[in-house]
């Protein structure tokens, strides 16, 4: 190549030089891009989950919905993994949220804009985690749950400066829509009914719904230092307590069973996790003795996984762990770095 380069001139020499470097610059470049291409492939088939990248791939499998929390670049962003593998690589999307409850054909999204004044935002999310649309919110983000169908999502938010509360407490706003548009209201003005009456006290609140159907939905009520697990209807816009001492309800998938955390005789601001049986009253204790401050999510028929702060409660990052529903057995590590689970099969 050197012999007939001689014969041309001083810029088509360069030209000719670039054109050689440029091709092999490519072929290294195409070397490099195969040998990625091989190094993904090699790592998906030897842990059987997908990439960072593969979130078509985990889509079309059962998998695990969350909030990132491991330090870095994605720290708060949405990712999912396979049930099959949720200690593998995580699938990050480029939603960030503060808590996220998921479906296989749509997400809330409950995030913050944070400025010299923070702001938060509530929205709905497509499949392919796009913006749909917003929805109301007031306050600071605490639960979002969507109903099996898809059809219904609510909202909690904690609201500061009502006018029952004393200075520092909050009170709590929890919104019904339909996903396809309307806003059905705030249940803490669907009347509550406990034993027979009808609370009329001021500082009723209502929180952490999960849904049975597009009209049956279970939930937290509040009023004069005592809670309640209650069930309530849309249609006849009424909730009524079922039994005392409950807060955050999360209905099993097969309707049987409500998980939630309880206080008992623990001091203030600390839970001990329970499952409520609907059919025969049965309370059952979980062998997770740590203090759970948060609306579990059933993993299945018989377990149940919740997020705790890795070292205490305010830090950074948190851990997905999953216990037993029947009681027995112990807790166990599910997946490291993640909050705000949500299963989707």
């Amino acid at each position: 190549m050197s012999g007939r380069m001689g014969g041309l001139g001083p810029r088509a020499r360069l030209t000719a030089l670039a054109v050689v470097l440029l091709v092999a610059f490519l072929g290294a470049g195409g070397y490099v891009w195969q040998a990625r291409r091989d190094l993904t492939a090699a790592r998906t088939s030897a842990t059987g989950a997908p990439t960072r990248d593969d979130l078509a791939m985990v889509r079309d499998v059962p998998h695990l919905v969350f909030r990132n929390t491991a330090l870095g670049a994605d720290y708060g962003r949405v990712a999912m993994v396979p049930l099959s593998a949720p200690a593998g690589p995580r699938a990050v999307t480029d939603a960030a949220c503060e808590r996220v409850y998921a479906t296989r054909d749509e997400a809330i999204c409950l995030s913050a804009e944070r400025g010299l004044l923070t702001t938060y935002r509530a929205r709905l999310l497509d499949a392919g985690w796009s913006a749909r649309r917003d929805l109301p919110l007031v306050g600071t983000p605490s639960r979002a749950r969507l109903s099996p169908d898809g059809s219904l999502v609510a909202t909690t938010t904690f609201v500061f400066g009502d006018s029952y509360a004393n200075p520092g407490q909050f009170s709590t706003r929890t919104v019904i829509s339909r996903t396809a548009g309307e806003v059905i209201g705030d249940v803490e003005q669907f009347p509550l009914v406990v034993e027979g009456a009808v609370v009329t006290a001021v500082d009723k609140n209502l929180w952490g719904v999960t849904f049975a159907d597009d009209d049956r939905f279970y939930a937290t009520a509040a009023s004069g230092g005592k809670t309640w697990l209650v069930e309530g209807s849309l249609a006849a816009r009424r909730v009524t307590a079922l039994r005392e001492d409950a807060e955050c309800p999360s209905l099993s998938p097969d309707g049987t069973r409500i998980a939630f955390k309880k206080h008992g005789d623990l001091p203030p601001g600390r839970w001990r996790l329970a499952v409520y049986d609907l059919a025969t009253g049965t309370e059952t204790l979980l062998a997770e003795t740590r203090s759970v401050d948060d609306q579990v999510e059933w993993l299945d028929d018989t377990r149940i996984i919740y997020a705790l702060p890795r070292g205490g409660t305010g830090t950074a990052t948190s851990d997905i762990w999953s216990s037993p529903a029947d009681g027995r057995g112990g807790p166990e590590l599910l997946v490291s770095d993640a909050w705000s689970p949500a299963v989707v099969r």
